[in-house]
């Protein structure tokens, strides 16, 4: 069974807060968020590095894009019932985060750091 979101609430500048079905609630920092974008190209990105540094941080050691600034969210939108996607400060939008893909990456879940 898919995880679907009873709740959805961006904070532009802080993350995203999801309340699940299941009354389960979870925060994603956008720092977290955003190294762990479901694109391609992050994607590749995160996979490289992991074959270089085997054990380490799944996160972005360093994140594609201009950060002159904080990365923000400058707007989110549902993609049918089963996804949202972000466009950041740094003009990256092709991540479709799906709520499936969101439940896996739960910060704090299995040891994962943020």
């Amino acid at each position: 069974m898919n995880p679907q979101p009873q709740k959805l609430n961006i904070k532009r500048d802080q993350g995203l807060e999801i309340i699940w079905q299941d009354g389960a609630r979870d925060f994603y920092p956008l720092t977290y968020l955003r190294s762990m974008c479901p694109c391609a190209s992050c994607k590749e990105v995160r996979d490289q590095k992991a074959v270089q540094t085997p054990g380490r941080s799944m996160h972005l050691p360093i994140l594609p894009g201009n950060y002159a600034e904080a990365v923000t969210i400058k707007s989110a939108s549902r993609v049918g019932n089963y996804a949202i996607q972000i466009e950041w400060s740094d003009n990256h939008s092709s991540g479709i985060y799906s709520f499936q893909y969101l439940h896996e990456i739960r910060p704090g879940a299995d040891g994962k750091a943020v």
